[in-house]
């Protein structure tokens, strides 16, 4: 057998050995929760988790698989039972953000369906029960003292909004994240705040994404694999419950 053939299988065969080790030895960092840490929260909102909202054609069937409408609220009453922070990073586009030149694909997607649209940012004008507001079910902890609402994040991420002083002003560096949507916002929070120095899990069926199969597109199991190699744990939200037991 040819020389370069011989060097070619040996090295195939040691690369997909050593993968199948790389994986079967995949560190597990765990998440200890204690005083420092705080449940976070990204868009639980009408336009992305109600069949009411502009995104339901496409994010509705991983927010039905997922049950992450009761998952969600399930954070919440976990937060409020066990006295841990929560923050809530909503998103908003007023008018003015309109305005703006340039945009990414989904970026330019959400202001031409309207998503998260409300009439001024000093103004609570036909607010309730449009696809800027809060899921209803969701009304009675994000309004309570336990709670705090960022300003709003503006494309997917916290850089643009005020969640990290926030945080960092209550001394959490720990972060359990849940929301919308699990590729975008939710994923480029968890991004941030590990690049700022938190410590970072994800509530994988408390979020959901946008599937397209006849593009080929699933937000979902593309966020899930980010989860898995970046945050220091990957919870269930049942997982979840019987830590905090």
């Amino acid at each position: 057998m040819n020389r370069f053939v011989v060097t070619l299988l040996f090295a195939s065969t040691f690369w997909l050995f050593s993968s199948d080790v790389a994986v079967a030895q995949l560190p597990e960092p765990g998440f200890d929760i204690d005083e420092h840490t705080a449940v976070l929260i990204t868009d639980p909102q009408i336009d992305f988790l109600s069949p009411d909202g502009v995104t339901w054609g496409v994010v509705g069937a991983s927010v039905e698989e997922n049950n992450t409408v009761d998952n969600i609220e399930t954070l919440f009453q976990l937060a409020e039972a066990n006295d841990i922070p929560t923050f809530v990073s909503p998103h908003y586009y007023y008018p003015h953000d309109h305005e703006w030149q340039f945009g990414g694909v989904l970026e330019v997607l959400m202001h031409n369906i309207g998503m998260f649209d409300r009439a001024d940012p000093l103004s609570l004008e036909g607010f309730d029960d449009s696809g800027a507001d809060w899921m209803p079910q969701y009304k009675q902890y994000i309004e309570s003292e336990n709670t705090v609402v960022t300003s709003p994040h503006k494309v997917y991420g916290p850089q643009t909004n005020d969640l990290v002083l926030q945080l960092r002003k209550q001394g959490i560096n720990k972060v359990i994240i849940g929301g919308m949507s699990a590729n975008l916002c939710t994923e480029s929070h968890m991004r941030d705040l590990l690049e700022q120095g938190f410590e970072v899990a994800v509530v994988q069926d408390a979020t959901a994404a946008a599937q397209m199969p006849d593009a080929g597109l699933d937000g979902y199991e593309a966020a899930l694999t980010n989860f898995r190699m970046m945050a220091s744990h990957v919870f269930t939200t049942e997982e979840l419950q019987n830590a905090l037991r």
